[in-house]
């Protein structure tokens, strides 16, 4: 992003703002960036301008499905068996999400390989646009993160694609297959020739980059600054 960014209104601009955001769903961080971005649209002048196309990114392809790992066990292994980083690192991204209303409770949270769950959403994209996708992110990271469930599990998947309003006849065709593995490495590519290697990550209009997590203000600010043609 430039330093360009303002909290400024927008001009009176026809500009049509489209905003790509790779995140995983079991990204803490994703999911806080896509409250935060769906509340700046909400705040903009002229939300109807904007669309938010969420992108798929698997931080940890190489998870073994059906691991079921705690992910306060994987991350003390992941840091020597110092189980103390692993809780820090926890308690600074639900400290962060508070101010969205969001709860982690990493104590249920288990690690799990999001392949599957990444094709329900670009199945739920197809079917039902920005919106649909947007809700089966949404029940996905918050079963993840809130609930903890399993998200490699395809009964779980199953269930959890009912609840967004998603075919379920649709949903067992696509988990018996490999439909929309095409759909998931395609976002993935794309990030890669991006330079990405970690998300959440956002790019407005093919230019205007943000990495990492930011306040809503920003988001709005990027939006008003992209529609003036001025980031």
């Amino acid at each position: 992003m430039t330093e360009s960014m303002t909290d400024q209104p927008a001009a009176e601009s026809t500009t049509v703002i489209e905003l790509d955001l790779w995140g995983d769903l079991t990204c803490p961080y994703s999911w806080i960036v896509k409250r935060r971005v769906e509340a700046a649209v909400h705040g903009f002048e002229r939300p109807s301008d904007v669309t938010v196309r969420l992108r798929s990114f698997e931080l940890d392809p190489d998870v073994a499905v059906g691991g079921g790992v705690p992910v306060r066990e994987h991350l003390s292994v992941r840091h020597g068996g110092d189980a103390g980083a692993g809780h820090l690192m926890n308690a600074r991204a639900s400290e962060l999400a508070e101010a969205d209303d969001l709860v982690f409770d990493w104590d249920r949270a288990v690690r799990a390989n999001t392949f599957d769950a990444h094709r329900l959403c670009a199945l739920a994209g197809e079917m039902g646009g920005p919106a649909l996708r947007g809700a089966a992110t949404e029940r996905f990271h918050a079963a993840h993160f809130g609930e903890g469930l399993a998200l490699d599990d395809h009964e779980v998947l199953q269930r959890l694609a009912a609840e967004c309003g998603l075919d379920e006849r649709r949903v067992s065709a696509v988990l018996a297959s490999d439909e929309y593995a095409d759909h998931v490495r395609a976002d993935e590519q794309q990030a890669r020739s991006l330079g990405v290697t970690a998300t959440p990550f956002m790019i407005a209009n093919g230019y205007a980059a943000v990495t990492g997590a930011r306040p809503t203000d920003d988001y709005l600010a990027l939006l008003r600054g992209v529609a003036t043609q001025s980031v």
